[in-house]
């Protein structure tokens, strides 16, 4: 029987994504697999040619002169790849536009403004995507709303919305907000922070915004997201931190309190799609999401 004339597509892609990252564990996290698994199927492929892929060097890779061949020809052939599949998703017009967003922001900030957003955008159909690393799903949806940071990655078209405003939020049951109130930012750090593992930059960059030491932070329970880590400050379990677009309801409502409000950070709130759309839906969603996130004021 004739062997096959191309490689498992699978086995290509965990050594293109091996050869660009230049890591076997980074390419594992990208694909979210075992390390194990990324290597055998470079094994696989190195076994089927008979020949290395790479050179194994201390604990990294160098790409041998079949790796370097094989590498241009698998980023060539998946960026035609990912463009067709791109272009054959989008459909024609009128057909349903792909958001992608992490499932804090779309459970906490877009399914409330769900009706308003559909009375805004008459003609557009919107599906809804959670994606809990958006920066790497810009290839499964049409556009992501996100918060991120400039330098945004090559290739990308980034309409930024609005600035990213953070503070702490405490629920009404928590039992030493009684001693809290009315007290100094500096108050906080005597208390066990709650924090999340997907956003571990908010509590130091909140820290030097008020001209405290982010060393001296003491941190109590995390969780693996912001809507668990809200939900348990709400319980009163402590004090969290958040972007104010995402409380803003649980402020009207009393369910939680910023006794020290919210303060700049680098980040930005931004709709961002591939380099080659071009969507005049995109146009109108950016401007309805600019105008939402600005509706609250100044921090």
């Amino acid at each position: 029987m004739a062997s096959p004339a191309l490689p498992p597509l699978g086995a290509l892609r965990a050594f293109e994504a091996a050869a660009r990252l230049e890591s076997v564990s980074r390419a594992a996290d990208q694909l979210h697999v075992t390390h194990g698994a990324v290597s055998r199927q470079i094994r696989a492929l190195e076994d089927a040619l008979g020949q290395p892929l790479f050179d194994r060097v201390g604990r990294g890779l160098v790409l041998t002169p079949a790796g370097r061949r094989l590498r241009d020809a698998c980023g060539q052939a998946f960026t035609q790849l990912g463009q067709a599949w791109r272009e054959l998703r989008r459909g024609p017009p009128g057909d349903t536009l792909v958001l992608g967003c992490s499932a804090s922001v779309l459970a906490r900030w877009v399914i409330p403004r769900l009706e308003r957003m559909q009375q805004a955008l008459p003609g557009v159909s919107l599906h809804f995507s959670a994606q809990e690393s958006p920066d790497r799903a810009l290839g499964e949806v049409d556009a992501l709303l996100l918060l991120g940071q400039a330098p945004w990655p090559a290739g990308w078209q980034v309409a930024e919305l609005a600035g990213e405003t953070i503070g702490p939020v405490v629920g009404a049951r928590y039992p030493g907000l009684p001693a809290l109130q009315a007290q100094p930012p500096t108050a906080l750090l005597g208390e066990r922070l709650l924090h999340t593992a997907s956003r571990p930059q908010a509590w130091p960059q909140w820290a030097a915004a008020h001209g405290l030491d982010p060393q001296a932070l003491q941190y109590g329970e995390g969780f693996p997201h912001l809507y668990y880590l809200l939900e348990a400050a709400a319980s009163g379990l402590g004090v969290a931190i958040a972007p104010r677009p995402l409380v803003e309801a649980d402020l009207a409502s009393g369910r939680l309190l910023a006794p020290w409000g919210f303060a700049p950070t680098p980040g930005r709130w931004a709709l961002c799609a591939a380099g080659d759309r071009s969507d005049p839906r995109l146009t109108r969603l950016a401007v309805w999401l600019r105008a939402e996130l600005g509706a609250a004021g100044p921090a």
